[in-house]
């Protein structure tokens, strides 16, 4: 384990907080982390910065017997975002795209009810969202993320992570407003292994987090509430 690991995504969230303090108190601004991990990180942040805090739940549309390889995505929000170039190139029929998206939705739904319970999704038309995860291996679930949270239509949207792999988070600066990462190790050999503690989250853990950051109040006027946006 690297001797400037972090002690946990606790930890780790409030050292982002720190890069990120420029936002504090902003009625423009939330947050929006990936479960389970990020929402730990998350959680720090809305915290400190006293901003609103909420799950943004992605499902990859794996193409079928090579799951791994992304076709798509669907969020939060009723959003789903298509590789249409992939998908023509493997030859995969809009029945077969349309059968994963079906059981991917199923899951995101059962997942949100999960961690939401009947609250609606996050409102993010025209504000600043700091978008959260602990750690950057691969980036396909973040690279997923971003393209389903752009078709929300935020006014900016901020990545943070403790941790990545240098390349991808290269590759991020292209895609995002900002990007906000602690550490680039050029041997990152995966997330967990810059923990301390690492513990998977419950989604017990999950509730707990988002139902504490309820109480967590922005303090400045940015902007006025908008109508949620339809996609």
């Amino acid at each position: 384990m690297p001797v400037d690991s972090f002690q946990d995504r606790s930890h780790a969230g409030r050292l982002l907080a720190e890069k990120l303090a420029h936002y504090a108190g902003r009625k423009d601004v939330c947050v929006l982390a990936l479960p389970r991990g990020g929402v730990a990180v998350g959680f720090e942040i809305a915290q400190a910065l006293r901003l609103k805090l909420d799950v943004f739940v992605v499902r990859k549309l794996g193409v079928p017997g090579q799951e791994e390889l992304a076709m798509g995505a669907v969020a939060s929000g009723n959003v789903r975002v298509l590789q249409q170039n992939l998908i023509q190139t493997l030859g995969i029929t809009p029945d077969i795209v349309e059968a994963v998206t079906e059981r991917e939705i199923a899951e995101l739904q059962r997942r949100e009810l999960a961690y939401r319970g009947t609250r609606s999704a996050p409102e993010v038309d025209g504000r600043n969202v700091i978008l959260v995860d602990d750690g950057l291996a691969t980036g396909s679930t973040m690279h997923a993320a971003v393209e389903a949270l752009r078709k929300l239509r935020p006014a900016a949207i901020v990545m943070a992570v403790p941790v990545g792999a240098p390349e991808i988070c290269e590759q991020f600066k292209d895609k995002v407003d900002e990007v906000v990462c602690l550490k680039m190790p050029e041997d990152l050999d995966g997330v967990g292994l810059w923990y301390e503690d690492f513990r998977q989250l419950s989604d017990d853990d999950v509730r707990e987090l988002l139902r504490r950051a309820v109480h967590f109040r922005p303090t400045g006027s940015n902007l006025p509430g908008r109508a949620a946006v339809e996609i």
